[in-house]
C-alpha cells in the first residue's frame, strides 16, 4: 500500500475503514484529508465538485440520519497503489429517520438501503467517484411511491425551470481517473452476460445464471431464480427499447476466501418510448447512471445486486409529462 497510510493492510481495509471513521465515528473533518480539495462526486442526481460540497452534504445527511450506519459488504477493486486503485464498494445502510431534511418531516422511520460508491484513490486520498443510492427503497419506506417523490421534489426545488439538473454525460465533468477497469474473466463474463440481455437475448439468463441466484434489485426488492432476473430486466429494457446501453467501467477479481465475482458500471442512455416498469411511454429523455456486482459459483451467476436511482428516472420522465 505505497502512499496510504501503513495502519491500513490492504485496500479494502482502507475504503472500509475510512468510511466509518468518517460516517460512524463522526469524523467528519477528515474529509480534508482523505478527499482531494477538487474531487468530482457523480450521483444520478448531481454533479458536485470540490470538498467543502461533499462536507456540507455529509453534515446534512447525518442531521436527518443521525444514528445512519454504512455496512460495508464488499469491496471489489483494479489498480496499483502506485498507478491508482478503483473500488466498487457495496454497502448496506440502516439509519433512522429522526430529523427533516431532503426527505421531508421527520418520521421517526427505520430504514434499510444498499448502496455502490465507485470511488478511485491514490497516495490516502479519493480524487474520483460515483456514488448511486437505492432511493427507491429510501423513499418507499418513507411512504412514498418513486414517482410522487419525484413530483414533490421538483416542486420544492422550484419547478421545472429552477429544479436541480441531473446527471448526464452532457453535464459530466473530467476527472483525474480515466481507467476503465482491468480484464479478469469474471468481469469480462459478467459484461458480456449484461450486453446479451440489453441486447434482448434473455435467454442468457436461463443460460448463464445459477437456478437458485439470490438477487437484489432497486427499491430494496429481493428475488430468486431465473423468473424474478428475467422480470426485472425485461421490465427496464422495455421502457427504454431504444436506449443505448453502455459498459462504462468493469472489473473482475478472484480473492481468497471469496467467490469470483464482478463490478460493473453502466449507464443506459435515450427515449423513454415503450412499456414497463416506467408506465405509459413520455418520450422523454433519459439517462441513468447503473451499478452492479455479482458473484459466480460452479452453477453459473449466484449473487446478482443491482442500482440505479428509480426517482432520477421519474424526476427525467416527470419534468417531460408535467
Amino acid at each position: 500500500m505505497q502512499g496510504f497510510d501503513p495502519r491500513f493492510k490492504d485496500f479494502p481495509d482502507y475504503i472500509i475503514g475510512i468510511t466509518r471513521e468518517i460516517w460512524e465515528e463522526r469524523g467528519i473533518a477528515t474529509l480534508h484529508q482523505y478527499y482531494s480539495p477538487d474531487i468530482i462526486v457523480r450521483s444520478p442526481a448531481s454533479v458536485v465538485v470540490g470538498n467543502q460540497g461533499v462536507i456540507a452534504a455529509t453534515l446534512a445527511t447525518l442531521a436527518e440520519f443521525p444514528d445512519r450506519t454504512l455496512l460495508g459488504e464488499d469491496v471489489i477493486w483494479s489498480g496499483s497503489p502506485e498507478e491508482g486503485m478503483l473500488s466498487s464498494h457495496r454497502l448496506f445502510s440502516t439509519a433512522t429517520h429522526s430529523g427533516d431534511g431532503v426527505y421531508g418531516q421527520a418520521t421517526g422511520k427505520q430504514l434499510r438501503y444498499r448502496i455502490i460508491a465507485d470511488c478511485h484513490a491514490i497516495n490516502n486520498q479519493i480524487n474520483d467517484e460515483w456514488l448511486i443510492r437505492d432511493q427507491g427503497a429510501i423513499v418507499r419506506q418513507l411512504g412514498w411511491q418513486p414517482a410522487d417523490f419525484a413530483r414533490d421534489q421538483i416542486a420544492r426545488e422550484g419547478g421545472a425551470d429552477q429544479c436541480a439538473p441531473l446527471f448526464s454525460a452532457e453535464i459530466d465533468k473530467p476527472g483525474p481517473y480515466t481507467g476503465t477497469g482491468n480484464d479478469n474473466e469474471w468481469g469480462q463474463r459478467y459484461a458480456d452476460l449484461l450486453n446479451r440481455i440489453m441486447g434482448a437475448d434473455l435467454a442468457a439468463i436461463p443460460a448463464e445464471y445459477d437456478r437458485a441466484c439470490q438477487l437484489e434489485y432497486p427499491g430494496g426488492h429481493a428475488g430468486h431464480s431465473h423468473a424474478d432476473a428475467d422480470h426485472f430486466w425485461t421490465a427496464l429494457r422495455a421502457s427504454f427499447p431504444n436506449a443505448q446501453f453502455r459498459i462504462e467501467h468493469q472489473i473482475g477479481r478472484d480473492d481468497p476466501m471469496m467467490p469470483p465475482r464482478a463490478a460493473i458500471r453502466w449507464s443506459l442512455q435515450g427515449k423513454h418510448d415503450g412499456w414497463g416498469a416506467y408506465g405509459v411511454p413520455s418520450g422523454a429523455d433519459v439517462y441513468i447512471m447503473g451499478a452492479c456486482h455479482a458473484e459466480f459459483g460452479p452453477w453459473g451467476l449466484r449473487r446478482e445486486y443491482v442500482l440505479f436511482d428509480e426517482t432520477a428516472i421519474w424526476k427525467q420522465i416527470v419534468l417531460k409529462t408535467g
